[in-house]
């Protein structure tokens, strides 16, 4: 059988991102090299500068470019509070809401032992050491609000109590601006159960 040929090769590369199946990939390939072989280049060169240059943060885990990233050397953030998201972008949501100003920790997934993830591969231990150094105050779970991330989060705050570390969970329910009538009952209900004073 003869070796895959080098638009093949493309393609198939093109496909390991999420979402992409092979008839995107296809047109992703056919774009890049009949409409935009300048973009393939900066793509194929930012790639490899990313490959090069990125590493975990040795505080946050999120990429950066140096031993430990802006975000955790500014002394504007509030040290006493570390909230814990599963991925980088779940980061960068929570930042576009200024509303955070404590650090971060980015699992880089979630617990899944159907899929072999489970707390040695998240590297669990870090993230204790980091939550009980003495400075940290509060961790915050903001996993998401699924299985995994509610397994995640239930998990974390068993071995986070067990050092005596307060640990919180964003809360769930409705979106802001929804009605009633248009939400699940799911949403609805766990509103209602985390109802606050008024």
């Amino acid at each position: 059988m003869a070796a895959p040929s080098t638009l093949d090769e493309l393609i198939a590369a093109l496909r390991c991102l999420p979402g992409v199946g092979p008839k995107s990939a296809q047109r992703m390939a056919y774009h890049l090299l009949q409409h935009d072989p300048r973009g393939a280049e900066r793509l194929g060169r930012a790639l490899d500068a990313a490959l090069r240059n990125l590493r975990p943060c040795a505080r946050c885990n999120n990429f950066t470019e140096a031993e430990v990233c802006e975000r955790c050397l500014s002394p504007k953030r509030d040290p006493a509070q570390l909230c814990v998201v599963e991925m980088p972008a779940d980061l960068n949501t929570m930042e576009q809401t200024h509303a955070y100003r404590g650090l971060y920790y980015v699992l880089m997934g979630r617990l899944s032992p159907l899929d072999g993830v489970g707390p040695r591969e998240l590297a669990f231990d870090r993230l204790l050491a980091r939550a009980s150094d003495g400075v940290v105050k509060e961790v915050i779970l903001a996993t998401n609000l699924t299985h995994e991330g509610e397994a995640t989060a239930h998990y974390l705050a068993e071995m986070l109590h067990a050092r005596g570390v307060k640990v919180s969970r964003i809360a769930r329910g409705l979106p802001v601006g929804s009605e009633l009538e248009y939400s699940d009952a799911a949403s609805v209900a766990q509103a209602f159960l985390e109802r606050r004073d008024y």
